[in-house]
């Protein structure tokens, strides 16, 4: 009895095939129907994150890594590309092929000298460019039209053309400061045909007068830390809607009269660390100003019209800041009633000069 129970017991081990030896992903199909050792698995693998940049919820860093080119095989599906801190000299067709979904690009900090002019036609969903502190001498043509943001300060770019500017009427915001630039390498119009434009910043370059044909979007311009030495009627024609106007740390020596006509709806204005005798004309009739920064001027007297209207009630505004420390002028000379529009005292800021 018992020797028939053994044999019972390995009879199966008998008729099993003789063993063979597996692969190490063959183990995992073995509880697969069907499977066997000759079906070959398949995989749809995802999007390869380029070597040694991180990839997570479609943005792709690559920041950091001392790059000399834009990585080769980007994810398709990549919405923001971070390629800043790199050593990349050149942007080249072909860079950012398949990328339509890319909503942000980020090539701050590199030494970018020339970007073709097919480089970006790709990107038809782009929203912002990051150009800054690299080494172009000029902005590249055919940039897409869906861009609302471009930032393109420390660069050495010393011209603007109106081409480049063209057909880019969702930009809302347009850094340009801290370039080589001069007013004769501005065309006339540069900016017109940016019909959204909102902000633009123009600091720290050698323009020496405010740009002719700036859009009539603007709400804010900021033309701090140029060469600009006097302030023609004319050269804020047509900005009705502008809120903010920086024109700190220049040379400005005068402001001629009614060019704040041109703005009737400004908030603040900053004339700060300029050459000024004066208090500029026009201040005292405008409804809307509330922040008017004069310090570090020469201006030596001030007038019991210069800020307020003759009369009550006809400002539509108080002030909310007025400064005028660092000037010539003896504070308390001042009549009272100079400042008869100012909302509290705290908002007036005097001092003795030096």
């Amino acid at each position: 009895m018992k020797v028939a129970v053994f044999f019972l017991l390995l009879l199966p081990h008998c008729l099993a095939k003789p063993f063979h030896q597996k692969g190490l992903f063959d183990f995992m199909l073995e509880d697969e129907p069907g499977s066997g050792v000759e079906d070959k698995p398949s995989f749809s693998p995802g999007p390869v994150c380029p070597f040694r940049c991180q990839c997570h919820l479609r943005v792709v860093q690559c920041s950091d890594l001392g790059l000399e080119q834009v990585p080769k095989d980007l994810p398709s599906d990549t919405t923001l590309l971070d390629l800043q801190n790199n050593k990349i000299t050149e942007i080249k067709d072909g860079d950012f092929k398949n990328l339509r979904d890319l909503h942000a690009l980020i090539l701050v900090n590199n030494k970018i000298k020339k970007i073709s002019p097919g480089a970006f036609a790709p990107l038809t969903k782009l929203e912002r460019l990051y150009l800054s502190k690299n080494n172009l001498k000029e902005l590249p043509d055919n940039m897409p039209k869906t861009l609302q943001e471009l930032r393109a300060h420390e660069n050495e770019i010393n011209k603007l053309r109106k081409s480049v500017f063209n057909g880019l009427n969702n930009v809302i915001v347009v850094e340009l400061g801290t370039n080589p630039l001069k007013s004769s390498g501005i065309e006339n119009g540069a900016f017109q045909g940016m019909k959204k434009l909102s902000y633009i910043r123009i600091s720290d370059t050698n323009i020496t007068s405010i740009p002719k044909g700036l859009p009539t979007s603007l709400t804010e311009l900021h033309l701090d830390g140029n060469k600009i030495n006097k302030v023609d009627a004319d050269s804020l024609h047509g900005l009705a809607n502008l809120a903010k106007l920086g024109l700190s740390f220049n040379n400005i020596a005068s402001m001629d009269n009614g060019t704040l006509n041109h703005v009737p709806h400004l908030r603040e204005l900053h004339l700060n660390n300029n050459d000024l005798s004066k208090v500029p004309g026009g201040l005292g009739e405008h409804k809307y100003i509330q922040v008017v920064y004069l310090h570090n001027n020469n201006i030596a007297a001030v007038g019991p019209n210069d800020f307020c209207p003759p009369g009550y009630n006809t400002k539509k505004a108080s002030y909310s800041g007025v400064s005028l420390f660092s000037n010539p002028v003896q504070y308390w000379e001042i009549q009272p009633s100079t400042f008869r529009c100012i909302y509290e005292r705290s908002a007036i800021q005097l001092g003795n000069y030096k």
